[in-house]
C-alpha cells in the first residue's frame, strides 16, 4: 500500500532541497557541520535540511552510509524509532540497509511498540530514500489513528447491516402472513399492527443512524449559540412522556433553575431526551425517572435517575458502545437499538463534556451528562427548584 499523497509529497520537496543545498554546498565548498547530538563522524547534513527535518508533521530521520542517525525530528526519538543514535526498529533498519545497497527508494508499512512498556503498537507507513550520494532520509507517518477510524467505520456498516436485517426481514415475513391471511379480517389486523411497530422500529434505527453519523468524530458544533437548560429538560421529557404514560411509570424534574450552555439545543435535547427513555423502557411499571440539574463549578450537571434493574459492573464500561446491549432480548421488546447511549456520548464530547453512569444491579441506575457552564447574562442569575422535585406536567 503506498503512502498518502501527503506524505509522498512532502518526501519529494524534502529530497529536492536537501539536493540541492548539496550541490550548493559543494560549489561553495563550504566545510561540512556535524549537526545531530552525537553525530557520526565524515557524515553532515547539507545546510537547511536540519531545520526541514525539525518541522515535519512526519518523523524524519537522516542517516550516514553507515546507517547510524545523523539527525532526527523529535517524533522520532518520542514514538521509540531512534534510540542512542540508532534505528530501535529492525524492519526500518533492514528497509534502509537495502536502500543504502542499491539507491531504490523503497516503503513498508510496519507495527513499532508504543514504549517499551506498553503492548500497544503503532501502525506507521515508513519511505526511505537516498540524500545526496551517501545520506539516506527516512519518512515515518503513524498512520494509527486513520487505521482506528477505518475499523470503526468497517465494524458500524457491518452492525448496522445485521440490525438492519431484523426489521426488513420481520416487514417482509409479515406481508406474507397477511397475503396468506386475507380472508380473515382478524388476522390481518394483528399482522398490520405489527408491522407498523416493525415500521416505527426501523425508521427510529435508521434515523438514529443517521444522527450518529454526522457526531461520530466529536468535533466542536458548528455556531454554538446559548441554551436553556429548563426547555432541554422539558422538551426531552415530552418526547418520554406516551412511552412512560403506557408502562404508568412516573416522571419527576427539579434542581438548579435558568442554567445555560453553549451548544445545540435540539442535539441536547435528544441526547437528554434518550437518557430519559432509557430510564423509562428499563423500570418497572409503577416506578419512577427523575431528572435532576444542578451546577457543580464550572459544570451543568444533568441527571436521569431510575428504579429499574440496574446494570452488571462488568456490563458498565461497555454500555456507550455502538449497539451494545445489556439485555438484549428486552431491548427487542421495547425497540431498543443499541445507538441511543452511544448518540448522548458523542454530543456530550461535541460540547466539551462527558457523560458517566452509577449503577447497582436490582438498585437502579444515574446517568449524568456533565457540560461546561455559560457566562450568565448580567442581572439574571440561576434561581434554585425547591428541594422536592416538581413533577412532569
Amino acid at each position: 500500500m503506498n503512502v498518502d499523497v501527503i506524505a509522498a509529497g512532502v518526501l519529494a520537496a524534502v529530497v529536492g532541497l536537501a539536493v540541492g543545498l548539496v550541490l550548493g554546498w559543494r560549489v561553495r565548498a563550504r566545510s561540512r557541520q556535524p549537526v545531530s547530538p552525537q553525530p557520526s563522524a565524515g557524515s553532515p547534513i547539507p545546510e537547511g535540511a536540519a531545520e526541514v527535518v525539525a518541522v515535519l508533521r512526519s518523523s524524519a530521520i537522516v542517516l550516514d552510509e553507515n546507517t547510524a542517525v545523523v539527525k532526527a525530528s523529535p517524533s522520532a526519538y518520542a514514538f521509540g524509532l531512534v534510540r542512542q543514535d540508532r534505528i530501535a526498529v529492525p524492519e526500518l533498519l533492514r528497509l534502509a540497509e537495502k536502500v543504502q545497497r542499491d539507491g531504490q527508494i523503497r516503503e513498508l508499512q510496519l507495527e513499532v511498540p508504543r514504549s517499551r512498556d506498553t503492548t500497544q503498537t503503532l501502525h506507521v507507513s515508513a519511505r526511505v530514500a537516498p540524500l545526496g550520494d551517501r545520506l539516506l532520509l527516512a519518512l515515518v507517518e503513524d498512520r494509527t489513528h486513520q487505521i482506528r477510524i477505518d475499523e470503526v467505520r468497517r465494524d458500524f456498516v457491518a452492525n448496522v447491516s445485521h440490525e438492519l436485517k431484523t426489521p426488513v426481514g420481520a416487514l417482509m415475513l409479515l406481508a406474507e402472513a397477511v397475503q396468506d391471511a386475507s380472508d380473515d379480517p382478524e388476522a390481518v389486523q394483528r399482522f398490520a399492527a405489527r408491522m407498523q411497530r416493525e415500521g416505527t422500529r426501523l425508521s427510529r434505527l435508521v434515523e438514529e443512524i443517521i444522527d450518529l453519523s454526522r457526531l461520530q468524530y466529536d468535533d466542536p458544533v458548528d455556531s454554538p449559540e446559548p441554551v436553556e437548560i429548563d426547555n432541554v429538560v422539558a422538551a426531552a421529557i415530552d418526547r418520554c412522556r406516551v412511552d412512560a404514560e403506557n408502562r404508568h411509570v412516573r416522571l419527576t424534574a427539579g434542581g438548579t433553575a435558568d442554567l445555560q450552555v453553549l451548544g445545540n439545543e435540539k442535539q441536547l435535547v435528544i441526547a437528554v431526551g434518550n437518557l430519559v427513555e432509557n430510564a423509562v423502557s428499563y423500570s418497572p411499571e409503577g416506578s419512577k425517572v427523575a431528572v435532576g440539574v444542578g451546577r457543580r463549578e464550572d459544570l451543568v450537571e444533568i441527571s436521569v435517575t431510575d428504579q429499574g434493574y440496574g446494570i452488571a459492573e462488568t456490563e458498565l464500561d461497555r454500555i456507550f458502545e455502538r449497539f451494545y446491549r445489556v439485555d438484549p432480548a428486552r431491548s427487542r421488546e421495547t425497540g431498543g437499538t443499541g445507538l441511543g447511549l452511544s448518540i448522548v456520548k458523542h454530543i456530550a464530547a461535541s460540547h466539551g463534556g462527558d457523560v458517566n453512569v452509577w449503577s447497582v444491579q436490582g438498585a437502579g441506575s444515574t446517568f449524568t451528562l456533565r457540560l461546561p457552564l455559560h457566562p450568565y447574562r448580567p442581572g439574571q442569575p440561576p434561581g434554585v427548584v425547591s428541594h422536592a422535585a416538581r413533577e412532569a406536567p
